[in-house]
């Protein structure tokens, strides 16, 4: 089995979620609810699988859970990185090739994508980086693919 860690989908976590963004569909909490049976039971609400961070073992922006050792650096920290303040977040794909069901269990992989670059105005050159995340069942079906953009200024932002 590929580096990853496992996400267990659970009935409570998906009714929770959904109900976080104002979605009551029957589909996210009843089980014998036509529309639930219609998809096969109940499925995951669009981004849920992100909620996967709770699983994923010294997940560098959580530094509130119990760990073993010591908490890991923050992205960007240490030689090459880019420190705190000079990174953010660009954007966020998901594409969906399997619904994920509740009782699902989850295998996570992440790896790099595409990297690129292109000169910015005030904090030099912007460096790109694409982080991909699939998501496979517990028969190994790709379920989904998540890409995330990162952006990373060479230097602190002239003011």
């Amino acid at each position: 089995m590929p580096d990853g860690f496992e996400f267990p989908v659970d009935r409570t976590q998906v009714m929770l979620f959904a109900r976080s963004l104002g979605d009551i569909r029957p589909e996210y909490s009843d089980p014998n609810d036509p529309a639930t049976k219609a998809v096969g039971g109940i499925v995951v609400p669009p981004t849920f699988v992100q909620c996967s961070a709770h699983w994923q073992p010294d997940y560098p922006l959580d530094i509130t859970r119990p760990r073993k050792g010591p908490p890991p650096a923050h992205r960007g920290d240490g030689p090459g990185g880019g420190g705190l303040g000079r990174g953010l977040h660009a954007e966020q794909h998901y594409e969906y090739h399997q619904p994920v069901h509740a009782g699902d269990t989850l295998w996570v992989t992440t790896r790099p994508g595409n990297r690129w670059e292109k000169q910015g105005r005030r904090g030099g050159k912007l460096i790109f980086s694409e982080s991909i995340t699939e998501y496979r069942n517990q028969d190994g079906v790709l379920c989904v693919t998540a890409t995330s953009v990162g952006v990373q200024t060479e230097r602190a932002v002239d003011q």
